[in-house]
């Protein structure tokens, strides 16, 4: 047992171990520490067209929701708005909300706008929102409060007891879904699932990548062999993609226009992960990986398929503006299930592609290199 505890391979697995475990329990735990401690970051659009008790109920709304509400914004801005997920719901007071209030023998709607396009936390935070408010309303109209409401309106006070009596249970929620999610949790997880597996893959690809791109430098010339490379990560990046789509479209499918454009998008998201990955392993060979993993894991969290940005606690959001993950899943949803935003969500994307790119070829630029003549043997793979 002396020669095993002594061994360097042991002790490397058993530095592993402890570095995975410490890594992992403390980006998961900071990260999910954020549910439901950020909840309060949710927005919430209140859009009232009452100019009675709908203005003062709206004034409550908005002094005792534990969320960021939004008061100031019309019908249609706000529908805009949940369609970018820059907000997370809309609570719409109807223009006849007092009259149907007043009247015995109708009912009050109360319309609410759910964009189902969004992580599962988000989509049971706002599903508990509505029946908050809508049970909210209904204790609300039971008190002293709404015969007050009523007694301004010029009614006596016993009309107002009578009729705030009366109005129990009129309220009712109807909850208008947009983009909503095919059933199955294989389908809410697919953007976190689809975009995760490519990029381990090419976290791991890029670090035996520069391994050839080392061994075969010095034959090639240091540009050619650079160049030859980039060229065989946009094959590969386009071919590989196809392997995990076909698998899930095999189990829920979506069409074959959602396929192309998904293939397209992970194409891309694969090639700017490789590039990005590729510049730890670059600056730091295989040991590169040490840095690879934590940052795999914290993108876990800033991704934004479990917790969605506006949640994620300060370092996450940074972090989540620079991650081939957070761009990817948010397009994910968007060609999934529907949302708004694509054209932005792909150009920060890119960006991050041509950045990562860019810097690789800079390294590469100061990275020295030997040249073999003919007949010397290449360099081993792995040192």
């Amino acid at each position: 047992m002396k020669s095993f505890f002594k061994n360097k391979a042991i002790l490397s697995g058993v530095f592993m171990m402890i570095f995975y475990q410490i890594i992992m329990i403390g980006v998961f735990t900071s990260g999910y520490s954020a549910v439901p401690k950020n909840i309060g970051n949710l927005s919430v659009a209140i859009v009232n067209e009452d100019k009675q008790y709908g203005m003062e109920f709206a004034k409550q709304l908005e002094q005792e929701l534990p969320f960021q509400v939004q008061t100031d914004t019309d019908l249609k801005t706000a529908q805009q708005k949940l369609e970018d997920r820059d907000i997370h719901l809309i609570m719409h007071i109807p223009q006849d909300f007092t009259q149907k209030l007043s009247a015995p023998d109708q009912q009050v709607q109360l319309d609410y706008y759910i964009n189902q396009s969004n992580p599962a936390t988000t989509n049971s935070t706002v599903q508990n929102v509505v029946t908050q408010i809508t049970e909210k309303i209904s204790t609300q109209l039971q008190t002293s409060g709404i015969e007050g409401v009523l007694q301004n309106m010029k009614m006596s006070e016993v009309q107002a007891k009578e009729m705030a009596a009366g109005i129990v249970n009129k309220v009712q929620a109807n909850v208008i879904d947009s983009n909503p999610q095919p059933a199955g949790m294989h389908n809410q997880m697919a953007p976190m699932f689809l975009t995760m597996s490519s990029y381990v893959g090419a976290m791991i690809y890029s670090m035996m990548a520069i391994g050839a791109l080392n061994q075969l430098k010095g034959k090639l010339g240091k540009w050619k062999a650079f160049l030859s490379l980039q060229g065989t990560n946009a094959i590969i990046s386009l071919i590989v993609p196809l392997i995990g789509l076909s698998i899930y479209f095999a189990i829920h499918g979506y069409g074959a226009g959602t396929f192309v454009h998904l293939w397209l998008l992970h194409a891309l998201e694969l090639f700017a992960a490789i590039q990005f990955t590729s510049i730890f392993c670059l600056l730091f060979g295989q040991a590169g990986m040490m840095l690879n993993l934590p940052f795999l894991l914290i993108q876990t969290i800033a991704n934004g398929s479990v917790v969605p940005q506006v949640m994620m606690p300060g370092f996450y959001k940074a972090i989540s503006h620079i991650s081939v993950m957070f761009y990817t899943v948010q397009l994910d949803y968007n060609l999934l299930f529907g949302g708004g935003r694509s054209a932005v969500l792909l150009l920060g994307l890119s960006l991050i592609m041509v950045s990562a790119l860019a810097l690789n070829t800079v390294i590469h630029h100061f990275k020295p290199y030997t040249k073999l003549s003919t007949g010397d043997a290449p360099q081993p793979l792995f040192m």
